[in-house]
């Protein structure tokens, strides 16, 4: 179910050094106001959806379906979350899950360790964070991290986001440190928006481009809390334990700002310890060029080649017409259940189907 996509030799060894282990997962919650422009993102209807989808994916991925939740799932234009996938998995191969928590609109119904509360502001503004707090969420996301060796003690850790607008930060900060990222990242569109998101990248370049002298610049001008806070915790984690970043554009950015850091602080970098990992929706994606952007950020990159066309949910069946397609380590959780388990695609659908027939989704089957 795995495929590489870009240094095989090193994903297979890596691979083999995982398998038959069971991981935990870490996912990092956080918000910026980049996600309530109109249309920007697909997780969530509206703007106001989106202020509330981190929260509501981080109480079902902690609760599942049953007692009614305080933040409901919220609607989106096709498809379902893809915390669906996230909890089939951990549920089934009882991984254990941590929140990390860098602050979001609303409270969090659900324990986390809370590193916030920082609300980014819109990229646009070119002064997404004050530059004090990102030094201040790095060394929290460092000690976390060395805090979850020590507590999990697992072979290997999947490091998973939330960040509504992600990959519109990630495409500033990735073009901010440099790399030629216009037209090549993913979103949950079904075709993504480019030239709405360069256009809110020049606008927040334009305000700041003058003063990106090094990688702590560009994230506090152009990012959100969850890339320096990720960067952190694998930076403090990878040299004991395996990493897997679980998602598509926006741990090709953490990636980019990682290797940034590491040499400017510097830090020892082993990349060989650390992989990135999304779903095939998101590498399939016709109108984006992840592939060639991990090339481009020397980043490994595989892909769980999921296949949804055979479900009875039209919400799954979505995913192959492009909706959704990463969020939420849905990636890296399939990624690890054919690792630890040897589970197909067939498995990892037959578990989201039950999870959707257990839940109160109005997503019904059709046949």
């Amino acid at each position: 179910m795995i495929r590489t996509h870009t240094q095989p030799a090193l994903l297979n060894r890596w691979c083999a050094q995982v398998q038959g282990h069971a991981p935990a997962l870490v996912c990092v919650l956080g918000f910026t106001e980049t996600a309530l422009i109109p249309g920007i993102s697909a997780a969530g209807a509206t703007p106001c959806s989106r202020r509330l989808t981190a929260a509501a994916d981080a109480e079902f991925l902690i609760n599942g379906p049953g007692a009614q939740p305080v933040y409901p799932l919220p609607p989106l234009a096709a498809g379902v979350s893809p915390v669906y996938i996230s909890r089939a998995i951990v549920q089934a191969l009882d991984v254990p899950v941590v929140l990390v928590t860098t602050g979001l609109p609303v409270p969090l119904p659900v324990p986390a360790i809370a590193l916030g509360p920082v609300l980014a502001r819109c990229v646009s503004t070119g002064n997404a964070m004050d530059r004090a707090t990102v030094h201040h969420l790095w060394r929290q996301g460092w000690d976390t991290g060395k805090m979850l060796l020590q507590s999990l003690q697992r072979h290997y850790y999947i490091i998973g986001e939330c960040v509504v607008g992600g990959t519109t930060t990630a495409l500033a900060v990735l073009t901010g440190l440099g790399w030629s990222a216009q037209g090549c990242v993913s979103s949950s569109h079904p075709r993504c928006n480019h030239a709405q998101k360069w256009q809110v990248v020049q606008a927040g370049l334009a305000q700041c481009r003058e003063r990106l002298s090094d990688p702590w610049a560009v994230v506090a001008a152009l990012g959100d809390p969850m890339q320096v806070v990720v960067a952190a915790m694998t930076l403090a984690m990878h040299q004991e334990a395996l990493i897997l970043l679980a998602g598509g554009t926006q741990m090709l950015a953490v990636w980019a700002l990682i290797q940034a850091l590491a040499d400017d602080i510097p830090l020892p970098w082993r990349p060989e310890q650390v992989a990135v990992g999304t779903t095939g929706w998101v590498v399939n994606d016709p109108s984006a060029q992840v592939v060639g952007l991990a090339r481009d950020v020397g980043a490994p990159l595989m892909t769980a080649d999921l296949n949804f066309q055979a479900s009875c949910y039209p919400a799954l069946r979505a995913y192959e017409q492009g909706f959704v397609k990463e969020g939420v380590a849905a990636g890296g959780c399939a990624i690890a259940a054919h690792l630890y388990r040897g589970w197909t695609s067939t498995q990892v659908l037959a578990a989201v189907e039950a999870l959707l027939r257990a839940s109160a989704t109005p997503s019904s089957p059709t046949g």
